[in-house]
């Protein structure tokens, strides 16, 4: 009835009331990038890092999902996302992080919208390092 528009702004609230928003602005990047250690294995933080079996993650914030020029391994559902206007943020990260298919089926408001990532921070403490580690690669 109301359209994305209205899901989205339903999204912020919730998000800026669950804390989330400050825990994560509080993030330290060195205990972040020893937590991105466990993300090594399928993606890279490089600048000139090459994809793996994710893609690199070096200045991510602020690219579309499923962007990567290059990376040919995306699920249509984020490739779909992406053309649709979604970017990685400091915000979305916090979701994806959390639970990437959760996060994946939420935005596309699709219950079958399929994520290869299968990889989850539990921690709050963890995603807000990682996120703010990830902030200073640009």
């Amino acid at each position: 009835m109301f359209g994305n528009a209205w899901v989205a702004v339903v999204f912020a609230v919730a998000f800026l009331v669950s804390g989330l928003g400050s825990a994560q602005a509080e993030g330290d990047p060195v205990a972040g990038e020893k937590v991105s250690k466990k993300c090594i294995a399928c993606h890279s933080f490089e600048a000139d890092g090459v994809a793996k079996l994710g893609p690199h993650l070096f200045a991510v914030i602020g690219r579309p999902v499923g962007g990567l020029d290059g990376y040919a391994n995306y699920s249509d559902s984020y490739v779909a996302l992406g053309k649709g206007g979604l970017l990685w943020s400091e915000e979305t990260l916090v979701a994806y992080l959390k639970d990437p298919k959760a996060a994946i089926r939420d935005w596309s408001g699709d219950p079958k919208a399929k994520s290869k990532m299968t990889f989850k921070l539990p921690s709050d403490e963890d995603v807000a390092n990682v996120i703010a580690y990830m902030a200073t690669l640009k």
